[in-house]
């Protein structure tokens, strides 16, 4: 049979959602779990490829907004739920998918497509490149010590129930989005996902919990975490599993974090998704015995490159012409002059000379500020073709923190 895409029907949610499990291993997830992604679910832009009555792949698409360089919100595409039935492996279904999503994005006016990967290797053939990484740590607080910073003591803390405390951590969420690219505005129902909790998925530990810190009657940060205990010949030897943290004052952040290391009956503080420059790093004596380990997080492509171009601010003033291959998106082949600074920046089409030579997936990885030019220079793919082009454009991209992607998606 000949295989048909078509856009995700709510009476077919069961069966599509049914094929994403099965590309995900088969195990099906907790019904609450499953509840809030039909509930977050845009209907409208989600597709399914059908042949006959099965649903062989699937796909979706998130209207976010995205934090850039600059601390603009920019519209985003977040693609999201991306499977292939087992069977259809190897036959055009992920390619069908990926070239009519592309397309829609375009047709949507969002400049920028963005997603979280099963695999590292998959979607560098369909323009997105790796813009952010993450931070996984396993602090051994018997051996860890931290400096912290003065006002830490006078920063009162309280345990709440997640729920109860949900507004007050959003608040907190909402003043911190423009202060790092990669982290995202939250659409309305997506405060549930941080207080997602099923028991069947929380291998020995506790239910979340919360501690708000608080300065001047105000809640000024917050980390949610679940006990994992164990007990040893020696003694308790639990784990404390942070989820999330966010503080806007560094003494918040240090108080939470001296907190969350001195549990009773705990030995370590273990997280999964930290900024790489995440102030931890600055604040313990012994960084070796908080094993950071990096790994990819945020794939970005261009799907218009000069309104995502001009949509950020530069670090430093530039005017560079980039030459830009687009075999996935032949529209945003050619060449383009961005000209900018931190207050602003724009970008047309030019037939002048081309300063850099580089693929949209180069372009998507830098967008942020946290991948170098340089560095993808020195990697043999971005090309100078005039002197000191390099250098311009790969300062006038960086940026003063570390993108970062708060949750997945």
């Amino acid at each position: 049979m000949t295989t048909e895409i078509r856009v995700l029907r709510q009476a077919d949610w069961d069966v599509w959602y049914g094929t994403v499990e099965l590309a995900f291993g088969g195990v099906a997830e907790a019904p609450e779990e499953a509840a809030l992604w039909r509930e977050l679910t845009p209907f409208e832009r989600s597709i399914g490829v059908w042949d006959g009555p099965e649903v062989v792949g699937t796909t979706g698409a998130f209207a976010f907004r995205i934090t850039v360089p600059g601390g603009a919100a920019v519209p985003a595409a977040g693609v999201t739920m991306v499977g292939v039935r087992p069977t259809h492996r190897r036959r055009g279904v992920l390619r069908a998918m990926m070239r009519r999503q592309l397309d829609d994005v375009r047709a949507w006016g969002e400049p920028v497509a963005v997603l979280t990967a099963s695999e590292a290797g998959i979607y560098g053939r369909f323009g997105y490149g790796i813009a952010t990484h993450n931070m996984r740590v396993a602090v051994d607080t018997t051996r860890v010590r931290l400096a912290v910073p003065g006002g830490t003591d006078e920063v009162r803390l309280r345990l709440s129930k997640p729920d109860e405390a949900r507004d007050a951590c959003e608040a907190v969420y909402a003043r911190r989005v423009a202060a790092r690219p990669g982290m995202l505005e939250r659409l309305p129902g997506w405060a549930a996902l941080p207080l997602l909790d099923p028991a069947g998925q929380r291998a020995g530990a506790s239910p979340l919990q919360c501690v708000l810190a608080e300065a001047g009657g105000e809640v000024v940060g917050y980390a949610r975490y679940a006990m994992n205990p164990e007990w040893t010949p020696a003694g308790p030897n639990g784990t404390v599993r942070l989820r999330d943290v966010e503080a806007l004052t560094p003494a918040a952040y240090a108080a939470l974090w001296r907190y969350l290391c001195g549990i009773d009956l705990t030995s370590r503080v273990t997280c999964f998704s930290l900024p790489v420059d995440d102030p931890l790093l600055h604040l313990v004596g012994d960084v070796r015995r908080c094993e950071p380990a990096v790994r990819d997080q945020l794939h970005v492509r261009l799907v218009d490159v000069g309104a995502a171009l001009a949509a950020r601010t530069y670090r430093t003033p530039v005017d560079v012409v980039f030459e830009v291959a687009d075999d996935f998106c032949p529209w945003n082949a050619g060449r383009w002059r961005l000209t900018g600074d931190p207050k602003g920046a724009s970008c047309e089409r030019t037939e002048d000379a081309a300063d850099l030579l580089l693929s949209v997936r180069e372009l998507g990885a830098a967008y942020l500020g946290g991948v170098s030019l340089a560095a993808l220079a020195a990697a043999g793919r971005v090309t100078e073709v005039r002197e000191g082009a390099l250098e311009e454009a790969a300062t006038a991209f960086g940026g003063s923190v570390a993108p970062w992607l708060p949750h997945g998606f």
